[in-house]
C-alpha cells in the first residue's frame, strides 16, 4: 500500500528532505517579505473599498472623512509596527504573541492569545481566497459562477505548494507579490504625475454615479458611530502584521534583525500603498456601495441587479491607465494572484504557532512533527481544513467573512502589548546599566501605547462589528480555547498516570503468566506461534481455538494428536460464529479468576504484499486486537508470516524464495523434530 502511494506523493510534495538540511529552508529577507508580509500587502485592494463603502451609507458627502479615517490607520499601522520591532527582539523564538502573553500575563492570556490567532490564520485563508475568486470572477464568469469549488481548489493548490516547503513556497510567492507592490507604486507616481504635473482630469468608471444614502440626515452620535464602523473596517489592513514575530525562527541569521527589517519594509510598503489608493480614489471620484444595485444611481435611477462593483483599486487602475490598457490588466491579475497568495502567510503562521502549543502540550503532537519537506505538514493540512470548512459555509462570500474578520487579531495585540510592559517593568527591576535602561524605558513606552490603541481599536471593533457578524469569530476562540486546555488536561492526567515510581512498585511485576496462542489451523503460522511463544517464560502456555465449524475444529484436533505437540489445546465453542467475543470473554475470565496474573496473548498472522490482496481477507486479528487492547492487564504479541508476495513486494530483486528458507529479518527458534521451521513477517494481514 505505501508504494502505491509513494510515487503520488513525491511528485506532488517532493523527495523527503534530511534533518540536517533544516537550515537550507531558512529564508532571507527578500523571500522572508513576500511569504510572512502578503496578507497585509495585499489588504489594500480590498481595505480602502471597505472604509468608502460604510461611508457610502451617510451619502456621498460622508467621503470628506475617508482622509481623517486613512490617518487614524497609518498612525495605528506605524504603532503596531513599532510595537512588534519591540517582540522580534525580546523574544525570537517564534512564540510571538502566545509566547509574550504566557510568560507576562500568565498560562489563560496566553491561550487567549493563541486561540485568537489560530481564527485570524484561518480567517485570513477565507477572506483572501473568497476575495481573491471575486476579483478573477469579474474577468472570467466561470470562475464566478462556481466560486466555491474555484476557492476550495486553490486552498487545495496553496496547501500542495506549502508542504513541498517553505523555501520553494516563498520563491514561487515572491515573483508576484513584487509585481503587485510594483504595479500599485507605478499607479500611484504615474497618477500624481497626471494630476499634479500634466493636470490631466482623471475618472474612474463610477465617478458619473451618485449615492443613495441609506440613512439621510446622519449627524452626532450617528456620524460618530459610522466613522468608527468604516474605521475598523479599513483595521483589514494590519491583520498579518503579527505574522514575522511568529515566524522568527524561519529567517536566516541574525534572525531578529532580519525579522525587525522585514516588519519595517512591510509596515512602510502597507501604509504607502493603502494611502496612495484612498487618495486616487478620492481624486478619480471613486463612488462604492454596499448594495451597489439599489444604492447607486446613474441619472437619478438605482442601475440595477447586472451592475458589476469593481473593487476600488481596479478603478483606480482603469483611472490613472485607462480601462483595457495593458498596465490595467497586468495590475489587475496580480491583485487577484496575490490575494490568493495573501493567504500564505496563514499557511506560514498557522503551523508554526500550533507546533509551539503542540509542543507546551495544549494541541495533538502530531502537528510538533516535521513532514518529509521539513514543513509542519500536519499543521499546514489542518488550517486548509478549518479554512475549507469556513468558505464551505459561507459560500466563499468574502462580504460576509469580513464581518468575522480582525476580532482575534486585535485580541492577540492588546494582550501582546500589555504583556511587553510587564517583560519591560521586570528587566528595569534588575538593570543597573544607564544605556540599556534607557532603551528599555524607550521600548516599554512604545509597547504601552500600542497597548492602549489596540485596546480601543479591538473595542471598536467589537462594538461595531459585533452583531455583523463578529460574533461567529469571538465564538470560534472560545471553542479552541475550550478544545486546548481540554487536550494539555489529558496530556497531563497521562503523564502522571504514566510516571515511574521513585521506589519499585510491587504491583508492576505480575505473580504469574498466562500464555494463549490462537489458533484457526495448523498451518506454518500457528507452529511459528508455537515455537516463539516457548522462547518466553511463563507459567501456563495452551492454545485456544474457536468452534465454528464442528468439522474443521474435528480436524485440527486429529492433525493437533497426530503431531503430538505438548501444548494443550481448548476449544470453545460459537453458537453464533463469532470470534472476537469469546475469545476476549475467557480472557477476561482468566484475568478475573487471577487478577494479579498477566494473560500473554499471541495471534498468529500472515503479511500480503498487494494493497489488494488486503481485500481479499477479514482481518479478524486486527479487529481482536483492537478488542484486547482494552482489556487491563493483557499482552497481545503479533507473530506474522511473510507470504512469498509480500517479501517480492519489499524486496522486488530478490525473486522467489525457496520454500522454508529463511529470509532477512526472520527470526528462527528451537524445533521439536515435528515442526516446520518458522518464518517471521513485518506486518500482518490476516
Amino acid at each position: 500500500m505505501s508504494n502505491l502511494t509513494d510515487l503520488p506523493k513525491r511528485i506532488l510534495i517532493g523527495r523527503a528532505l534530511r534533518s540536517d538540511r533544516l537550515g537550507e529552508t531558512l529564508l532571507p529577507k527578500r523571500i522572508a517579505l513576500p511569504v510572512f508580509a502578503s496578507d497585509p500587502l495585499s489588504s489594500v485592494a480590498y481595505a480602502p473599498g471597505e472604509v468608502l463603502i460604510v461611508l457610502s451609507m451617510a451619502g456621498l458627502s460622508a467621503y470628506h472623512l475617508s482622509p481623517w479615517i486613512t490617518a487614524a490607520i497609518v498612525v495605528l499601522m506605524f504603532t503596531v509596527v513599532a510595537s512588534y520591532r519591540q517582540n522580534v527582539h525580546a523574544y525570537p523564538s517564534g512564540g510571538g504573541d502566545y509566547e509574550v502573553a504566557t510568560t507576562n500575563l500568565g498560562q489563560r492570556a496566553g491561550l487567549t492569545v493563541a486561540s485568537a490567532l489560530l481564527v485570524d490564520y484561518v480567517m485570513t485563508v477565507a477572506v483572501s481566497i473568497s476575495s481573491g475568486i471575486e476579483n478573477l470572477g469579474s474577468a472570467v464568469p466561470f470562475v464566478i459562477e462556481h466560486k466555491v469549488l474555484c476557492a476550495l481548489a486553490v486552498i487545495a493548490l496553496l496547501t500542495l505548494m506549502n508542504l513541498r516547503g517553505v523555501r520553494e513556497s516563498g520563491t514561487v510567492f515572491a515573483i508576484p507579490t513584487y509585481a503587485f507592490v510594483g504595479g500599485v507604486c507605478l499607479m500611484i507616481i504615474w497618477g500624481a504625475v497626471r494630476a499634479l504635473l500634466l493636470g490631466a482630469h482623471m475618472k474612474a468608471p463610477t465617478a458619473d454615479l451618485t449615492i443613495h444614502a441609506e440613512t439621510k440626515g446622519i449627524a452626532g452620535f450617528a456620524m460618530v458611530f459610522l466613522m468608527l464602523r468604516a474605521f475598523s473596517s479599513g483595521c483589514a489592513a494590519l491583520t498579518g502584521v503579527e505574522a514575522i514575530s511568529n515566524g522568527v525562527p524561519a529567517f536566516r541569521k541574525p534572525k531578529s534583525r532580519n525579522a525587525a527589517t522585514t516588519l519595517a519594509l512591510m509596515g512602510g510598503l502597507a501604509v504607502v500603498m493603502f494611502v496612495g489608493i484612498i487618495t486616487l480614489a478620492l481624486t478619480t471620484h471613486v463612488r462604492m456601495a454596499e448594495n451597489p444595485a439599489t444604492d447607486l444611481l446613474r441619472d437619478g435611477h438605482p442601475v440595477g441587479s447586472g451592475f458589476t462593483q469593481n473593487p476600488v483599486i481596479t478603478q483606480v487602475a482603469a483611472a490613472v491607465f485607462g480601462d483595457g490598457s495593458i498596465p490595467f490588466v497586468f495590475l489587475s491579475a496580480v491583485t487577484a494572484l496575490v490575494l490568493f497568495l495573501a493567504a500564505n502567510t496563514a499557511y506560514n503562521g498557522f503551523p508554526v504557532l500550533g507546533s509551539i502549543l503542540a509542543q507546551d502540550r495544549y494541541l495533538p503532537r502530531q502537528l510538533h512533527t516535521r513532514g518529509d519537506r521539513l514543513a509542519f505538514s500536519n499543521g499546514i493540512v489542518a488550517l486548509a481544513l478549518f479554512a475549507g470548512l469556513l468558505v464551505y459555509l459561507y459560500g466563499a462570500d468574502s462580504t460576509r467573512l469580513l464581518q468575522l474578520y480582525i476580532v482575534g487579531v486585535f485580541v492577540s495585540f492588546t494582550l501582546s502589548q500589555t504583556g511587553m510592559v510587564r517583560h519591560w517593568n521586570r528587566h528595569l527591576a534588575t538593570e543597573t546599566d544607564p544605556a540599556k535602561r534607557r532603551r528599555m524605558i524607550r521600548s516599554r513606552a512604545i509597547n504601552a501605547f500600542g497597548a492602549c490603541l489596540t485596546a480601543l481599536v479591538l473595542a471598536i471593533v467589537l462594538l461595531t462589528k459585533f452583531t455583523h457578524g463578529a460574533w461567529v469569530a469571538a465564538v470560534g476562540m472560545a471553542m479552541f480555547y475550550l478544545l486546548m486546555t481540554g487536550i494539555r488536561r489529558h496530556y497531563d492526567s497521562v503523564a502522571e498516570e504514566l510516571s515511574a515510581a521513585e521506589e519499585p512498585d510491587d504491583d508492576q511485576a505480575p505473580s504469574r503468566v498466562h500464555s494463549i496462542i490462537l489458533v484457526s489451523k495448523l498451518h506454518k503460522p500457528t507452529l511459528r506461534a508455537l515455537s516463539y511463544a516457548r522462547l518466553f517464560r511463563c507459567d501456563t502456555l495452551e492454545a485456544l481455538s474457536i468452534n465454528v465449524d464442528p468439522a474443521e475444529t474435528e480436524a485440527l484436533q486429529r492433525e493437533w494428536e497426530r503431531r503430538g505437540l505438548d501444548v494443550p489445546l481448548k476449544v470453545l465453542d460459537s453458537p453464533y460464529r463469532e470470534i472476537t467475543r469469546p475469545i476476549v470473554e475467557y480472557v477476561r475470565d482468566v484475568r478475573r479468576d487471577s487478577p494479579c496474573d498477566v494473560v500473554s496473548v499471541y495471534i498468529p498472522e500472515y503479511v500480503v504484499g498487494r494493497w489488494y490482496e488486503h481485500l481479499l481477507h477479514n482481518q479478524s486479528a486486527l479487529r481482536l486486537k483492537g478488542r484486547l487492547l482494552f482489556t487491563p492487564g493483557v499482552m497481545v504479541t503479533s507473530v506474522p508470516w511473510q507470504l512469498d508476495s509480500s517479501v517480492r513486494a519489499k524486496n522486488p530483486s530478490r525473486g522467489w524464495s525457496a520454500p522454508g528458507s529463511v529470509r532477512r529479518g526472520q527470526l528462527t527458534a528451537p524445533r521439536r523434530p515435528d515442526e516446520q521451521r518458522p518464518v517471521s513477517g513485518e506486518r500482518s494481514g490476516t
